[in-house]
């Protein structure tokens, strides 16, 4: 049993040797425990920190991809390196490595593809109010998007066995936190979460720039990632929405038609007109959508196999 941990990077010369420090090399139940380092672009000695901290695997770009492709990178090479399971961290220390035994204990008994780390954001004193409020606030939307009960969606400490690294496929250019859930909650994988404990603050959140800022990409990328594995719920809903609001508003119109003052509601003809067909049109959309759905897991599923070929 071989266990990787990839611990994406971005200019962490000064934190990544705590982090390496905390993350166990001896675990029951497994056999190998490596960590990778995916250095997206650092313009400081990120990998050569790496190196000097013993680091196993040193994945390097030229320039900055971003957290959601590094972390793609770092599940490839891991699976390439033949890891059973691969567990993502935080580059800045914000979570307990010796966490990793407990986070990882669902997926060696069998009861789980995938762990995610549950800060309980409530009691981490740096969070501000607003920020806490968010991640809760987003943490349900996931939850309702994905239908699991992962409880802190946003957090990047987590576990994921081969077959789970295998199907996970990020279309995302911000973050992998939010899509991973939806996309395995969708694919019917078996999602756990456990209590793990964070570190004091070492450094501001790189992500978090703007709460605004993370808000909008957050929503648009629970949003894109819900529209692509249920388009026909999704656009449907909309349409369906729209198509009743001119329904209505036809009514009226035939009301007043009825009473003898049809001629001055012609502007509510129109409307209800355009807004029915408005929604007819979004409500095929979602048939399209959904088609192209149906081709879409068709090729996930060659990638899967491909995969799965490649490491056998």
């Amino acid at each position: 049993m071989k266990l990787i941990v990839q611990i994406p990077c971005l200019n962490e010369e000064e934190t990544l040797p705590y982090t390496v420090k905390d993350i166990p090399r001896e675990i029951p139940g497994v056999d190998k425990v490596e960590i990778l380092v995916i250095d997206d672009g650092s313009t400081d000695r990120t990998s050569q920190v790496a190196r000097e901290c013993g680091v196993d695997h040193i994945v390097r770009f030229s320039k900055n991809q971003g957290l959601a492709k590094g972390f793609m990178a770092g599940l490839q090479t891991a699976l390439s390196l033949g890891a059973d399971i691969i567990v993502n961290t935080d580059a800045d220390n914000q979570y307990n490595g010796a966490d990793i035994t407990n986070l990882i204990k669902p997926i060696l008994d069998g009861k789980a593809d995938i762990v995610i780390g549950n800060r309980d954001v409530g009691t981490i004193n740096h969070f501000s109010p607003a920020k806490k409020f968010l991640q809760k606030f987003g943490s349900w939307v996931v939850r309702v998007a994905s239908d699991t009960r992962i409880p802190d969606a946003p957090s990047g400490f987590r576990a994921f066995s081969r077959e789970a690294a295998m199907r996970t496929n990020i279309i995302s250019g911000y973050t992998y936190t939010l899509e991973t859930i939806i996309q395995a909650g969708h694919n019917r994988l078996a999602i756990a979460h456990i209590p793990v404990r964070t570190n004091p603050q070492t450094r501001e959140s790189r992500l978090i720039t703007s709460i605004w800022r993370y808000v909008w990409r957050s929503a648009s990328t629970i949003i894109r990632t819900y529209a692509m594995y249920r388009p026909l719920k999704f656009f449907a809903t909309i349409g369906v929405i729209i198509f009743s609001a001119g329904f209505i508003i036809s009514l009226r119109y035939l009301f007043y038609m009825f009473t003898g003052q049809g001629a001055g509601h012609l502007q509510s003809l129109i409307l209800s007109a355009v807004l029915m067909m408005l929604g007819f049109q979004t409500i095929m959309i979602g048939l399209i959508s959904d088609l192209i759905a149906a081709n879409r897991r068709l090729s996930e599923e060659i990638v899967y196999r491909l995969r799965k070929s490649d490491r056998e």
